[in-house]
């Protein structure tokens, strides 16, 4: 199906949806996580010790 150019000036796109919700709060969980890692070796570096 052809959509002429009066009909694709007439698209609007979706809002947020639910998985681009999703994603960024998996990013968000993702990037937490990461900088506990991050904290969590360099005080392992600094006091010099290790589990």
């Amino acid at each position: 199906m052809k959509l002429s150019n009066e009909e694709l000036i007439k698209i609007s796109g979706g809002g947020i949806s639910a998985s681009l919700l999703n994603a960024i709060s998996r990013a968000f969980t993702t990037a937490i996580n990461l900088g506990q890692i991050i904290g969590s070796a360099i005080r392992r570096i600094i006091s010099k010790s290790a589990c």
